[in-house]
């Protein structure tokens, strides 16, 4: 993929490290750049590194009216070495095109997106935060262009990459544990619709949810399957759950659950956190008896962006509340978190492929 720098003037640019005084938050800020190409007469073209800034758009852009837009999440860590290196950006490309092929846009072939995550990190590497903690966030997303008001797929879109600059994500510590409202009331997505892609438009079907949560006192939603019965995961991340004997827990993947690459990964890793970590389908009336009975001690959820939440509570819509162990994050949840942040930031070596150093290519 030939790639057309049209950067900012040097004089305009970013010239030294990026080293913010306080928690630069997590995301936040943006760099100096952004990539972008196009897809128009059954082509991706044009593909491009420009100033970071608005779109032009006309009012009939499909996107805006019939959701066709899609988006991953990434995160690149800075090495002892001063290197900056991704975490696992092939996993997200795959799982785009999953995401694609749900709401019909057009495949991008992997190698492509993954050129375009590094070749922009490598422009604005300087942005990357020094301070402990730090990543670089990465947003890849697609939307549809076409300027058209019938309901069917675009035949044009906009794919594009930013990055944002971010701290580390407990500003507190990873000390406190999280509770998440089940409910019975909001269901996330259902059988046959786009609960396994990342779209827009699932994001904002949460938002409601995520209102009732904060009203009762949670941090997130832990959403049910349309028939109220089986745990299916949290808006922003996979659930999971730890019985006393150490095995991690995480809910079958379906159609209405989004694969987390954290997930996939933690899997990957059993060998290496000494455990049995497997699928298995989790009825909640059986969750809780074993809440209740000691046989589940410690819970959370595996994401991108806090990488492993720990769920100290579970609260119902009746008011009614559950406590996981004492309520307090385990040995097990830390573990894990200490075991996958290591991996990210090459303190630990980790399987082969998943970190990919970001090359030097721009002058």
């Amino acid at each position: 993929m030939e790639i057309t720098y049209n950067v900012k003037p040097a004089a305009e640019r970013r010239t030294e490290p990026f080293c913010p005084t306080g928690n630069v938050g997590f995301g936040v800020t943006r760099t100096d750049h952004m990539f972008v190409m196009d897809y128009y007469d059954g082509q991706w073209r044009d593909p491009r590194i420009v100033p970071y800034g608005p779109f032009e758009l006309m009012p009939g852009t499909m996107s805006l009216h019939y959701g066709q837009s899609i988006f991953e999440g990434a995160k690149a860590f800075m090495h002892d070495d001063g290197e900056i290196y991704t975490f696992r950006i092939d996993q997200n490309a795959k799982r785009m095109n999953r995401s694609g092929e749900i709401v019909c846009i057009p495949h991008l072939p992997e190698e492509m997106q993954v050129e375009a995550i590094q070749a922009l990190i490598d422009v604005d590497r300087l942005w990357f935060p020094r301070q402990s903690g730090a990543c670089l966030y990465i947003r890849p997303f697609i939307f549809a262009t076409e300027d058209r008001l019938s309901v069917s797929p675009s035949s044009r879109y906009t794919f594009c990459v930013m990055l944002s600059p971010s701290g580390v994500y407990y500003k507190d510590g990873f000390d406190k544990a999280i509770r998440l409202l089940i409910t019975t009331q909001y269901h996330r997505a259902v059988s046959g619709g786009t609960g396994a892609s990342k779209a827009a438009g699932n994001y904002a079907a949460s938002l409601r949810a995520a209102k009732a949560a904060a009203e009762m006192g949670a941090a997130q939603v832990l959403y049910l399957d349309a028939n109220n019965r089986q745990i299916e995961e949290v808006g922003a991340m996979n659930h999971f759950h730890v019985l006393k004997d150490g095995t991690v827990i995480i809910p079958k993947f379906t159609d209405t659950i989004l694969k987390s690459i954290t997930s996939l990964s933690i899997m990957e890793l059993s060998s290496m956190l000494g455990c049995e970590v497997r699928q298995e389908t989790v009825m909640l009336d059986q969750f809780i008896a074993d809440i209740e009975a000691g046989e589940i001690v410690e819970a959370g959820g595996f994401g991108t962006a806090a990488v492993v939440s720990p769920v100290g509570s579970y609260v119902f819509e009746d008011g009614r509340t559950v406590t996981v162990g004492d309520g307090e994050v385990g040995p097990h949840v830390r573990r894990i978190y200490q075991l996958f942040t290591d991996i990210q930031y090459g303190r630990v070596p980790g399987p082969a492929g998943w970190l990919m150093p970001v090359p030097h290519r721009f002058g």
